[in-house]
């Protein structure tokens, strides 16, 4: 498998240029004080969960989301844990599912509560999901992308971004869980959502301890469509290949969403990874995400001989090492 970017050393200094909304912050803004006035009237909603996992309890959370549409996750933490814990949220890939219950173990056997978010509409690619995207958009290319690109009010990831705030809302008041020592991680979309999400959460809940996305996506979206040699950034190229006079519409829309101008707002600790063999999310576009955060404390591993699958495992070592030291510090 070849490189599949640029060199090492010119993605260190590489700063695109990405479009910057006037009202960026008043348009997030306005979205999470609407959803959080939707789901007013709703209280999250804990239910033990049917697994045979005997060493963790595990949870079944609703929460209202954009909207005030439910949203599906997992909570998992040690059995019988006294006190409260720490808190790792984690955000899933594209067109995954959050699975079956006691599935996703590692942080919560690493002594965390582990939350994992369902990402409504998706899941039946791999995983499986159980949370429905009520809303539709006009036509668009399979996937979403390209759902509601006409206009950031109809986006996709205007509901999926909204979900994520909303749900380290209702995860914070949780019995058993410390408010005040929060992470954030996900993998390739998850890393795109963990990356918004942070940014959102700083502006509208409070602190988070770290945000830690892995090879992410949803960064630099007009030069990963340029460069990227699979879906699902190919998908706004078909999408484009049509509607050839759409350009500057699709592009003006996906700047709410872009991870690099959420990444500028991020003061939190941040740990990304890349892989320098990636066909799916350019190494260009991890950088430039990670290249533009506000962050004081940041760090990057870089992936030389791997694909999308980054770091795998060897990278959680080095996330929960991470966290931990960041933990310690408080």
């Amino acid at each position: 498998m070849p490189l599949t970017d640029l060199p090492l050393d010119q993605l260190r200094t590489y700063r695109p240029t990405v479009r910057q909304p006037d009202d960026l912050d008043a348009f997030w803004a306005d979205t999470v004080a609407d959803a959080r006035a939707a789901g007013a009237g709703t209280a999250p909603v804990l239910t033990p969960a049917v697994t045979p996992v005997t060493a963790l309890d595990v949870q079944d959370l609703t929460v209202p989301g954009f909207a005030g549409d439910p949203v599906r996750a997992w909570v998992s933490r040690p059995a019988g844990a006294q006190g409260d814990l720490p808190v790792v949220v984690e955000f899933l890939g594209y067109n995954g599912g959050r699975s079956g219950p006691g599935e996703r173990v590692a942080w919560a056997l690493a002594g965390y509560v582990h939350v994992v978010m369902d990402t409504r509409g998706q899941g039946s690619g791999w995983g499986g999901g159980d949370t429905p995207d009520p809303h539709g958009s006009g036509p668009h290319i399979a996937g979403w992308m390209t759902s509601g690109i006409d206009s950031p009010a109809d986006h996709y990831y205007r509901r999926v971004f909204t979900d994520a705030v909303r749900l380290v809302d209702a995860v914070r008041t949780l019995p058993g869980v410390d408010a005040d020592r929060l992470a954030l991680t996900g993998g390739s979309q998850g890393g795109g959502i963990a990356i918004a999400a942070a940014a959102l959460v700083e502006a509208h809940v409070g602190p988070v301890v770290a945000v830690m996305p892995d090879v992410a996506f949803l960064c630099d979206w007009e030069h990963g469509a340029d460069v990227a040699v699979s879906d699902p950034y190919q998908e706004l190229v078909r999408y484009l290949a049509v509607h050839r006079d759409a350009a500057d519409t699709v592009w003006d829309t996906a700047a709410y969403f872009d991870g690099v101008n959420h990444a500028a707002r991020i003061t939190a600790p941040a740990l990304f990874s890349v892989a320098l063999m990636d066909e799916v999310v350019p190494p260009r576009t991890t950088f430039a995400a990670y290249n533009a955060l506000g962050s004081a404390d940041k760090h990057i591993e870089v992936y030389p001989y791997n694909g999308h699958e980054g770091g795998g495992y060897r990278h959680w070592e080095r996330q929960a090492a991470f966290l931990a030291e960041r933990l310690a510090r408080r």
